[in-house]
C-alpha cells in the first residue's frame, strides 16, 4: 500500500524497478549529496524489503547515484532518496522528476550463531579482486 502524490510506477511491463519521483524542487550540489523527499509512505508486505537503486540514465548521463536504500516492512515514514552527485555540476531536480527506482524483494531471516571457527571453503578469505578480475 502506498500513500502520497507520486505512486511508484513501472515504466515497462516486466521491469524490476518502479520509478520514484521527487516531491520537491531541489539541487544536488556538485560533488555533494542531498536527501530528496518523494512525498510517499509505504506499507510493505511481511517478508519483503524495499530497495532503492539508482536510475541508469541519471548515473550514466549525470553521475547521480543513491545510497542508504533499505526500507524495512515496519517502516511507515516518508520514503526519501539519498542522492550523490559525482559530477562537477550542480544537478537540479523538479517535482515529478524520476530520481531513483524501487525494487521490492522477498527476504529471509536467519539465526546468527557465534562459533570459534568457520568451516573451510574453496574460496577461503579471498575477496576484493581475489578471482583475478580488476
Amino acid at each position: 500500500m502506498v500513500e502520497g502524490p507520486n505512486l511508484p510506477e513501472y515504466a515497462h511491463p516486466g521491469d524490476a524497478g518502479a520509478d520514484l519521483r521527487s516531491a520537491v524542487h531541489a539541487v544536488v550540489p556538485a560533488r555533494g549529496k542531498l536527501l530528496v523527499s518523494t512525498g510517499i509512505r509505504l506499507q510493505l508486505p511481511a517478508g519483503h524489503v524495499g530497495l532503492i537503486w539508482p536510475r541508469s540514465g541519471l548515473a550514466v548521463n549525470h553521475a547521480i547515484d543513491c545510497g542508504a536504500g533499505v526500507i524495512d516492512t515496519g517502516y511507515r515514514g516518508e520514503v526519501k532518496v539519498l542522492l550523490f552527485n559525482h559530477s562537477d555540476r550542480d544537478f537540479p531536480i523538479q517535482p515529478g522528476d524520476r530520481i531513483a527506482q524501487l525494487l521490492i524483494q522477498k527476504v529471509e531471516q536467519v539465526e546468527f550463531i557465534a562459533v570459534d571457527l568457520l568451516e573451510e571453503s574453496a574460496r577461503g578469505t579471498g575477496g576484493f579482486g581475489s578471482t583475478g578480475g580488476q
